[in-house]
């Protein structure tokens, strides 16, 4: 029993697990931003302004044309429960949409940092490219080329043969 009791009892090395239990909703809002983005990509698109043009259609034909006790939204109140579900439906739809847009715009602004980082490097690389061919310009230019050696060669052969006459002419001489 005594066991029991010192097992239950609160460690001194860890904290006290809170008590207060919060109002405040938990959510990720990783997901909620992502929520926001399929909402806004959904409102923007055709199906979404058919899908409401047909609702919103299809309550004012039914409210003209039932029968007077099976209305719920008369045209003498002009569609007031109509225009409140549409408040509503606008109301939420403008900070999802912002919200959306908000993300997009940090991720846009992240993607030019990128592209500025590369165009960076790319501008660095190119300018290290362009100093290695000048300086291989710079080289070539001490290189000799194949005609150079060619003319080179064709002269000395020339000596040669000049030399050889001159020999030739000693000996023949003696």
């Amino acid at each position: 029993m005594a066991r029991h009791k010192a097992a239950v009892r609160a460690r001194l090395d860890q904290p006290k697990a809170a008590r207060r239990m919060q109002l405040r909703p938990d959510y990720d809002p990783e997901a909620f931003g992502k929520l926001s983005e399929q909402f806004a990509r959904f409102m923007g698109t055709a199906k979404f302004i058919i899908a409401m043009s047909v609702f919103i259609a299809a309550w004012v034909i039914y409210n003209l044309v039932a029968p007077t006790n099976f209305r719920f939204d008369e045209w003498g109140n002009k569609f007031t429960l109509l225009t409140l579900i549409l408040s509503l439906q606008a109301s939420y739809a403008a900070p999802l949409i912002l919200l959306a847009q908000n993300r997009q715009a940090d991720r846009d602004r992240v993607q030019f940092e990128e592209d500025r980082s590369r165009n960076e490097r790319n501008i660095a690389d190119t300018e290290y490219l362009a100093r290695e061919v000048a300086s291989l310009r710079i080289g070539l230019g001490e290189v000799a080329t194949r005609d150079f050696i060619r003319s080179e060669l064709q002269r000395l052969l020339e000596e040669l043969d000049d030399r050889r006459e001159a020999d030739d002419a000693a000996s023949d001489v003696q």
